[in-house]
């Protein structure tokens, strides 16, 4: 029986945008579902299932971040917004609603594919594990079933925040910089673009209820890195 494709859904209320897309995508290989607006693309997503989303920002009936939001409400699939804004604030303003990562109108079909490509890598367990469980205080991660708890709670993580956490952990008890962290979980062609690990950094504590101040797991060494803390 052959494999079921990745699917990636496409949403956006330009027709010929959409109908690019999904070319693009087609001609990898990929199942691509579309909607033209928000609440369409919540309706398709509930029935498909995909494995990824590319999401417009621009949208007729409710905006990108707030589709996002709602689907960040029952789904930790990665979302790739799309976005023909430029600016640094629009592009956080997304990380921040959930989304894993962005690409910026007008996108060259090789650009778009490898941003679906490098995401849905990102979104996969790391198969090098350093050991089945680890601990920082009342924090577990449990590798083989990709479980993180905190305080006997499971903690909802996005692909690219557990990928965060999974390398901080790899590296516990020693100091990482900014470059090596966005090289590892993001890759080398996104070195030096440090909002995206501020904004998910900034999300995965708020997550764990961690305190960039005072905290108790993730640490910050200013001006040199981030340090994972261990306790068994």
């Amino acid at each position: 029986m052959p494999s079921k494709k990745v699917s990636v859904m496409v949403v956006d209320d330009d027709i010929h945008i959409l109908r690019l897309m999904q070319r693009i995508l087609e001609l990898e290989g990929y199942q691509v579902p579309s909607a033209p607006d928000g609440e369409a693309a919540l309706n398709v997503f509930d029935e498909e299932t995909p494995d990824l989303v590319l999401l417009d920002i621009m949208l007729p009936d409710m905006d990108g971040y707030t589709v996002c939001r709602r689907i960040r409400e029952f789904s930790q699939v990665p979302i790739i917004m799309v976005t023909a804004k430029t600016n640094i604030e629009e592009k956080v303003k997304g990380l921040d609603a959930g989304a894993d990562d962005y690409v910026t109108k007008p996108f060259s079909s090789n650009e778009l594919v490898a941003r679906v490509k490098a995401v849905l890598r990102r979104s996969k367990l790391w198969d090098a594990r350093p050991e089945p469980v680890f601990y920082s205080h009342d924090l577990v991660i449990d590798f083989a079933r990709h479980r993180v708890t905190l305080s006997n709670r499971e903690v909802n993580l996005t692909a690219t925040e557990y990928k965060l956490l999974s390398y901080l952990v790899r590296n516990a008890e020693r100091v990482v910089t900014p470059d090596q962290v966005v090289e590892k979980v993001w890759g080398e062609e996104y070195i030096g673009e440090t909002h995206l690990l501020q904004v998910t950094m900034a999300r995965l504590r708020q997550k764990l209820g961690d305190d960039a101040k005072k905290s108790r797991y993730i640490l910050t060494r200013p001006g040199i890195g981030y340090m994972m803390m261990k306790q068994t």
